[in-house]
């Protein structure tokens, strides 16, 4: 296969990725002309439009998509050809693409990998923070922190931790409101809901040894958005009640900032993970990041008492 074949390939994945074919071009080094032309050289050799284009969209047709799950399989296994030969030198240098929830990314992510790069000086990273699920192969991510266990086939998932929400309010918003005792009595408070690509996440569960309950928070009441560092920030300004990850709560909840709400009924879920695409090849540095990532929340989770009952 041609290298301006692949080269092309590469730019209809970008464009179909980033939604901008002018984005694409940017982020691989052509002027807005230059890749216009190549993908309409590209369409003209397989004699099929793959996008419609108007001046303010660029949307794949239905060849497109077909042929964009194709092009990603084929760019991905020359990449992870690439990387095993390099691997041979088990050299820990190159760029790394992460995913992980935002407030978690800024919070304690990013500090962990500052000490990870001073480790592997020659190491890059790509941070994608989301609070919406990303799709590994599509935004070209090498692992993803998630607080779930992913049920799709083609990704490999590693604990890495206990998990578990909970729900936390300021010491001036329950000195004004009082503390819920049971989730009943939830009803009478104000909330602080996060807002995902899949709807509110304002349905909490609950449990105390067999029994269980769910309260779902009225969105008419509530304060919403779609960035958990704001979620955050409201929460500390006693805005209402909020429901996080208990590793995104862990700092605030020492310092007293926070405090978690209706202990006894903690529901716990499965854990961390570190996930990744079966398929792709586990270079050297991101088996380094893994070690690492493992490492770390092992020291944070020792930090915890009760780890048990997954609380602080």
């Amino acid at each position: 296969m041609a290298t301006d074949k692949l080269g092309d390939m590469r730019l209809f994945t970008t464009a179909a990725t980033l939604g901008s074919l002018s984005a694409a071009g940017r982020k691989l080094g052509l002027s807005p002309a230059a890749a216009s032309a190549r993908l309409m050289k590209l369409e003209a050799s397989l004699q099929t439009r793959l996008f419609v284009r108007t001046t303010r969209q660029l949307r794949l047709t239905d060849e497109g998509r077909m042929y964009l799950e194709h092009c990603l399989v084929a760019l991905q296994a020359i990449d992870d050809g690439e990387a095993a030969l390099q691997a041979g030198c088990a050299a820990i240098r190159g760029k790394i693409r992460l995913s992980a929830s935002t407030d978690f990314g800024l919070h304690t992510l990013t500090p962990w990998l500052d000490a990870f790069t001073a480790r592997y000086p020659d190491v890059r990273l790509s941070m994608t923070l989301t609070d919406s699920i990303s799709h590994l192969v599509q935004d070209d991510v090498d692992l993803a922190i998630r607080f779930s266990e992913p049920d799709d086939g083609a990704l490999v998932a590693r604990r890495l931790a206990p998990m578990c929400r909970v729900l936390c309010a300021s010491p001036e918003y329950l000195a004004k409101h009082g503390e819920p005792q049971t989730p009943e009595a939830l009803a009478a408070h104000q909330f602080i809901v996060l807002v995902t690509s899949s709807g509110p996440l304002n349905e909490f569960h609950f449990r105390k040894h067999e029994a269980t309950w769910q309260f779902t928070v009225p969105m008419a009441q509530a304060w919403e958005t779609n960035d958990g560092t704001l979620a955050r920030r409201w929460a500390l300004d006693g805005r209402g009640i909020v429901r996080k990850t208990l590793w995104d709560a862990a700092d605030d909840v020492r310092a007293g900032r926070l405090k978690i709400l209706l202990t006894d009924y903690i529901a716990k879920e499965p854990g961390v993970y570190a996930v990744r695409h079966r398929t792709r090849y586990m270079v050297p540095r991101v088996r380094a990041l893994l070690d690492f990532l493992i490492e770390r929340f092992a020291q944070e989770t020792a930090r915890w008492p009760n780890v048990d009952r997954c609380q602080v």
